[in-house]
């Protein structure tokens, strides 16, 4: 294999064509953009289609074994590249991309393709230009990007050896996938079972065997709201709690009983509308990228200016439970952290999330957690969540009323603690798998590299 340049084995390359918005509609032709490049390979999502003539598609036509490459995009991903396949049909390509046509008798796509997959994002990232915010490349560019070619057999035989092992990679990584997949599906049973009293031996079925009386769940939250009542410190005359919505629910098991969310917590807020950034010397504001997995994750924090105080009792403590209340993912909506722990530095949160503040009650706020998880949970929100100008919204007087199972509390221990057993294996399992699944793309990489060897 020799060196070389991109440009010596190039035909042509095109810019891509624009139009205005009013030229796209269902009865265009599809139009390719920089979100249909991925990992080397045309994914067919989110197809906008053009309204073209026929000249317009003679000039701006994709054939099989074209090189689309990606020229407007961040840094990271400006110049990632895709192989037009056999499969794709008439399709032309949007403004941010450039179609390369290779001269097929100096070198087959593939083998150009799978080198621009090889080094380009290194060599793209380091030579873009920035412009307000993105990246760009040129033609020039392009055309200067080094590969080697060699005899068309050798290539032929060197896409052969690479597509046989990406095959094997692709088994495996399927495989992974399949596994991650279970995972996900064995840690919503888990949550399933366990907010259905069918993880552990009900506290009812126990002290019916050991001939002893127990605190039903009904007792247990009348006992809550006659604290939450004793202890009432707000203004004015003394509320009491919005009703749980239970249309529609499950029977619950024997000594249970429905609660709202509102009747387990003694207050709820909305957060601060203070403008927050990474430079700001203030404190600490949690948004919705804190909000991950049922906890809190302050690897991203960002700050309020200096101006911004909050008193002990304002800010963020163990009990309190913060709630996504709008995001333009229905899937975001009503996710929540629950705080089980105090943390040493002081925070406030975001306005697009709610505090609840559970009751100080042993495994309560363990048990919400728990329940908050769960798929029966998951499906209320959402079909209570509101939508408007392609926000989703659910404010806090809906949620106040979601009902949450209360079942005895030396239960609430017994499921709290086999969820924790059972979810920190699946968990361990999980980290395996994503550390296999970095392993393969890293396989990738390593192939490619030692397939373009000079």
């Amino acid at each position: 294999m020799k060196p070389a340049r991109l440009g010596d084995a190039v035909v042509s390359m095109k810019n891509g064509m624009y139009k205005p918005a009013s030229e796209y509609g269902d009865d265009g032709v599809p139009c390719l953009r920089m979100y249909n490049i991925d990992a080397g390979t045309i994914v067919w999502r989110d197809i906008k289609r053009m309204r073209i003539t026929a000249s317009e598609l003679e000039d701006y036509g994709l054939r099989e074994g074209d090189l689309l490459v990606n020229r407007v995009n961040s840094r990271e991903l400006v110049g990632k590249t895709a192989c037009i396949p056999a499969s794709l049909g008439p399709a032309v390509f949007e403004s941010k991309n450039i179609r390369v046509r290779i001269d097929p008798v100096k070198a087959l796509p593939k083998f150009i393709s799978y080198q621009l997959l090889a080094r380009g994002r290194r060599h793209f990232e380091g030579n873009a230009q920035q412009v307000v915010g993105m990246a760009s490349i040129s033609q020039k560019q392009i055309a200067d990007f080094p590969i080697v070619l060699t005899d068309l057999d050798d290539q032929c035989r060197i896409v052969a050896e690479i597509e046989k092992q990406f095959s094997r990679l692709d088994e495996a990584v399927a495989g992974l996938k399949r596994v991650k997949a279970n995972l996900k599906r064995y840690k919503a049973a888990v949550l399933k079972s366990a907010v259905s009293g069918r993880l552990v031996d009900t506290e009812a079925d126990l002290a019916r065997r050991e001939g002893r009386d127990y605190e039903t769940g009904a007792q247990l939250l009348q006992r809550i709201l006659d604290t939450r009542r004793q202890q009432w410190q707000g203004k004015g005359k003394y509320k009491e709690p919005a009703a749980p919505d239970t249309a529609e629910l499950p029977e619950l098991p024997e000594g249970w009983v429905w609660a709202s969310l509102d009747g387990l917590s003694w207050d709820s807020a909305y957060g601060t509308s203070e403008k927050c950034s990474y430079e700001n010397t203030g404190v600490a504001v949690l948004r919705i990228p804190n909000v991950q997995n049922g906890a809190l994750d302050l690897d991203d924090l960002k700050f309020a200016s200096p101006a911004l105080a909050i008193s002990a009792s304002e800010a963020v403590a163990a009990g309190d439970m913060l709630v996504i209340r709008t995001n333009g993912s229905k899937s975001l909506i009503g996710r929540a952290a629950v705080v089980l722990a105090s943390t040493t530095r002081v925070l406030a949160y975001a306005s697009y999330l709610i505090r609840f503040r559970l009751m100080n009650l042993d495994s309560l706020a363990h048990w919400v957690s728990v329940v908050w998880q769960g798929p029966p949970i998951r499906s209320w929100i959402e079909a209570h969540a509101a939508t408007s100008a392609g926000q989703h919204n659910i404010s806090m007087t809906t949620l106040a009323t979601a009902a949450v199972p209360l079942p005895p509390l030396p239960e609430q221990h017994s499921i709290v603690a086999e969820v924790d057993r059972l979810l920190s294996i699946a968990r361990e399992a999980e980290a395996e798998v994503e550390a296999n699944l970095k392993r393969a793309q890293g396989l990738r990489q390593t192939i490619l590299a030692r397939a373009f060897q000079v």
